[in-house]
């Protein structure tokens, strides 16, 4: 008697165009995680090239994990409204909303990020040289000075560089020096004094700070 009114219920629901949930379907929709908001921008767009943690692979390609998310934010904005170049992170960053944009900041700048090594700018180098006094031939400023001797940076002026990747940063300084890269004036003066030789071995030591 019961089989055949669970029958007659079952073909009412499907007459009426409705999909019967039965407990394990239920408990598995209900197990799924619902991804949205910047994770799923995170998920959908961003993980290719900057990891899923914001720790990318591609070395040309930044670490956004641990970064100020006012430093994150503004670089956004200055890809959406083409005061700093990329062709690829400008299609990006036009499809955003303010509101995508200051959620992916928030969830980056929440992410840790994974340190790195010097391949050969450790202590006494060059390259330390550079960050933690300058050049005073040339008048270029220690890193140092604004960025921390660390490299954490300053929330709402300096970003973080501690363990970037060094080829990602020698290839935003000379888009400083070319003026490619024009959305730092600070930067521009002070990569337009510096040689490639100076911009690799500052950027291989950044590389391994901690």
């Amino acid at each position: 008697m019961m089989l055949k009114s669970f029958k007659a219920g079952l073909f009412v629901l499907l007459a009426m165009g409705v999909q019967p949930v039965f407990a394990e379907d239920a408990a598995t929709a209900e197990a799924a995680p619902v991804v949205n908001g910047p994770e799923k921008i995170v998920q959908n767009v961003c993980a290719a090239c900057h990891g899923a943690d914001g720790n990318s692979v591609i070395t040309t390609n930044p670490k956004l994990a641990g970064q100020h998310p006012e430093y994150l934010l503004k670089q956004l904005n200055n890809f959406k409204e083409g005061t700093r170049a990329n062709a690829v992170m400008s299609g990006m960053a036009g499809a955003l909303s303010q509101e995508d944009m200051e959620g992916l900041a928030k969830y980056f700048s929440s992410q840790s990020i994974k340190l790195a090594k010097a391949k050969s700018n450790g202590k006494g180098s060059l390259g330390e040289k550079i960050y933690r006094g300058g050049i005073a031939a040339t008048q270029v400023p220690a890193c140092a000075a604004c960025h921390g001797a660390t490299g954490a940076g300053l929330p709402k002026q300096f970003p973080r560089l501690a363990g970037q990747h060094s080829d990602y940063t020698v290839q935003q300084l000379r888009t400083f020096r070319t003026g490619e890269r024009a959305n730092a004036p600070m930067m521009m003066t002070i990569a337009a004094k510096m040689s490639d030789a100076e911009m690799q071995a500052v950027a291989d030591y950044i590389q391994g700070l901690r």
